[in-house]
């Protein structure tokens, strides 16, 4: 069974655990990532803009402590060559990690009176082709996403409207999805976490 590491109090990332749990993995929160298989980044408050070469003109929620903890966890993650999933926010620090930039208020894609919101996106040829096929329809609940891509990743989903909600990197086994796999209703959320855990053997 595979061990996913996330940063973080374990009360604020119950949805987390139940998804990975139900995927057929389990999870460590805080604490020593020694031992961990993978990193899972989960959704939250926006990066710092000037980690990305900006300066703020519509973030919020910042979390700079998360922000430092997260990004040593990925220069970890992918020094081992281990996988990583990032969700939502997580996709955002993948992108920044590498060297990207995010668009820092996009419309027409935040939770509407609280509640997700649902679009559909499209697959590019890549490793999630398989997961979620050519066309699926996925929920949404960020009002920011990747712009220019991180070196050695590539976009693989868009969208209707163009915005990137996807990217793999070409080498390492890394994936970010900018929507939320682990509260997503039908099988799609499942079949993404299960892939992800698999690429840990």
């Amino acid at each position: 069974m595979a061990t996913v590491y996330i940063w973080g109090e374990a009360t604020r990332y119950e949805n987390y655990r139940r998804a990975v749990e139900a995927a057929g993995g389990t999870v460590r929160f805080g604490g020593t990532p020694e031992g961990c298989d993978a990193l899972l980044l989960p959704g939250g408050g926006d990066m710092e803009p000037w980690r990305y070469g900006q300066s703020n003109t519509a973030s919020r929620g910042l979390e700079p402590e998360r922000d430092t903890a997260e990004l040593m966890l990925l220069e970890r993650f992918t020094a081992a060559g281990k996988p990583v999933l990032g969700i939502c926010r997580g996709i955002q620090v993948i992108n920044v990690f590498f060297g990207g930039t995010l668009c820092q208020d996009l419309p027409g894609h935040s939770a509407v009176d609280g509640h997700d919101s649902f679009h559909t996106v499209r697959t590019a040829r890549s490793p999630l082709l398989a997961v979620c096929g050519p066309l699926c329809r996925v929920n949404s609940a960020h009002h920011q996403a990747a712009d220019a891509p991180g070196r050695g990743l590539r976009a693989v989903q868009w969208a209707e409207d163009g915005a990137v909600e996807a990217v793999c990197h070409d080498c390492l086994p890394v994936w970010g999805v900018q929507w939320h796999p682990e509260r997503l209703p039908g099988e799609l959320g499942g079949r993404l976490l299960r892939a992800f855990l698999a690429l840990c053997f």
